[in-house]
């Protein structure tokens, strides 16, 4: 029976040293880590390996329930698989122990939170970009590709490959700039 940590943090920048002591405290013999958005649970690799081979008897050990999972989904998901295998969860900061029926009660709980957080999080996200926008603020990401040339090597006769080679962009980006050209009748 072994003791497994995860630690995670959403950007490169951000410091795994303190989730990484804690894990080692509890006694983990194992601590996985990544470095990327909690989000979706498939764009983690470190924590689908932890699930691949984690055993019967073996206890998943994380700081706090959003380092593991920021959807109520992703977080069923995980312990679903764990309780199929026979493994444990253990959230060090918070109250759960899925081997315990009040630690499995409050992990739900717990869930419903972290998703509210990360909902509350994007919707903040989004009135502060429309009121940048609204103050002139914000222009939104800089465009890549070059419309008046893509419009003049297109005129030229140029096919969307040619001219994504001549600009060094994406065909995708060429396509789009003539399907809106197309639609202006341009």
């Amino acid at each position: 029976m072994s003791m497994i940590g995860y630690a995670r943090v959403s950007s490169i920048g951000q410091s795994l040293e303190v989730q990484k002591q804690k894990l080692t405290n509890e006694g983990c013999d194992i601590i996985r880590e990544e470095k990327v958005s909690g989000r979706k649970l498939e764009n983690r690799p470190e924590l689908k390996t932890l699930l691949e081979f984690i055993r019967e008897g073996d206890t998943l050990v994380v700081c706090k329930i959003d380092r593991l999972a920021r959807s109520v989904g992703d977080l069923s998901q995980i312990v679903q698989k764990l309780t199929e295998i026979g493994a444990n969860l253990k959230v060090i900061d918070q109250p759960v122990d899925t081997s315990t029926p009040i630690g499995k009660c409050f992990l739900q709980m717990l869930g419903v939170f972290a998703e509210f957080e990360n909902d509350i999080r994007a919707e903040r996200q989004r009135d502060g970009i429309v009121r940048a926008k609204e103050r002139g603020v914000y222009q939104g990401r800089k465009q890549s590709i070059d419309r008046g040339k893509v419009k003049e090597l297109y005129i030229k006769g140029l096919g969307a490959t040619k001219i994504a080679q001549e600009l060094g962009c994406g065909r995708a980006s060429v396509y789009r700039v003539i399907e809106e050209m197309r639609g202006r009748n341009i």
